[in-house]
């Protein structure tokens, strides 16, 4: 990559690779902040914070930092960045066939900002996105009864849509899909009112408690949730964690699979026009393959999603495409290959 990074460059391209690397939102977070700092600062201010060596005395930098902003200003490619470039930016390529539809993705309808559990601003995803050629990202934080990810309440949610609002009219062409990721409850009701759900663009529906209820039980819940005319997509529909998740108490262990009737619940999405999600996640990857290519038989639509809570996360389309490939998802069948007024209209209809 071009060394010709301002100092606020450098510091969120490190952040971006350091989310990629599955690092937790907390050790990214100095690297955002310090770039927020940097770019407030106008030219003349920064050069005088650097020569009088005083660049440390700003809230928000430290000395890892500082050394960032002082290698960048020099017009060099700072060490740390350097280091990471090397060990976390070169992604194994795609083969021919994954790559062409990872080409054909105009967006991804399943990411988190810290409006909820995700690390970084709204603004901050959605330029994330632009930088990688996305036309659309859609705004899915969770849904108020996920207390432990800080979900939306329905008065949240609203101010949320007001935001959306004024930075789609500073970002357009580019547009942010107003959405949620939407607690599937035990009764398989949707953790939102009808009305703002209504109102939303992308509806992720997601089981996140009683993971490991009765077969007959999960099934009834994920059926009564496909059925539900507000559901757009099924998110992450095993529940399984394939690796743990790096957290700032230690590491969360794998998770199995919940069991549910997947014939039941793939033939439902049909019927209602459900897309199935496949989640990028590294620790999801979600559906397994079985039942992902199980799905294809049966006709789903899908949407490949990274499920991002921090912008670097969003490059993980990659890893879902290759699975998609591999189970041989038709790209005319992945609902985010299409423009969003065409979402839209599926979305709406």
């Amino acid at each position: 990559m071009s060394t010709a990074l301002t100092p606020a460059g450098a510091l969120r391209r490190i952040a971006f690779l350091l989310e990629r690397a599955r690092e937790p939102s907390y050790r990214v977070q100095a690297f955002r902040t310090a770039a927020t700092v940097v770019a407030a600062l106008d030219d003349a201010e920064l050069d005088r914070r650097i020569a009088t060596r005083t660049l440390t005395d700003l809230k928000g930098i430290g000395d890892k930092t500082a050394t960032v902003v002082l290698e960048a200003h020099r017009g060099e490619l700072p060490a740390y960045l350097a280091k990471l470039e090397e060990a976390h930016a070169e992604l194994t390529p795609l083969a021919d066939d994954a790559a062409a539809l990872r080409a054909a993705l105009k967006g991804d309808l399943h990411a988190h900002s810290d409006w909820s559990d995700g690390g970084s601003p709204i603004r901050e995803m959605a330029e994330a996105a632009i930088g990688i050629g996305h036309e659309y990202l859609a705004l899915t934080d969770h849904s108020p009864r996920l207390t432990v990810a800080n979900g939306l309440t329905p008065e949240r949610l609203e101010q949320q849509l007001d935001v959306v609002a004024a930075l789609n009219e500073e970002l357009a062409p580019f547009r942010i899909l107003t959405g949620i990721e939407c607690d599937i409850l035990v009764d398989g009701s949707l953790d939102q009112t009808d009305e703002l759900l209504g109102r939303l663009d992308v509806v992720v529906a997601s089981v996140h408690s009683e993971l490991r209820a009765p077969r007959a039980q999960m099934t009834e819940r994920m059926l009564a949730a496909v059925a539900n005319p507000h559901t757009d997509v099924l998110g992450h529909c095993t529940g399984r964690l394939v690796i743990g998740r790096k957290q700032r108490n230690g590491t969360q262990r794998p998770r199995p699979e919940s069991e549910f009737d997947a014939d039941a619940v793939f033939r439902a999405c049909v019927e209602h026009g459900t897309a199935v999600e496949i989640n990028s996640r590294p620790e999801r990857l979600d559906p397994p393959r079985r039942l992902l290519s199980r799905a294809v038989e049966l006709g789903c639509d899908f949407a490949i999603d990274t499920d991002a809570h921090a912008p670097g996360q969003l490059d993980w389309q990659d890893a879902g495409c290759a699975r998609a490939v591999e189970c041989g998802v038709p790209a005319d069948r992945v609902v985010n290959t299409r423009s969003a007024e065409e979402l839209l209209a599926r979305t709406h209809g």
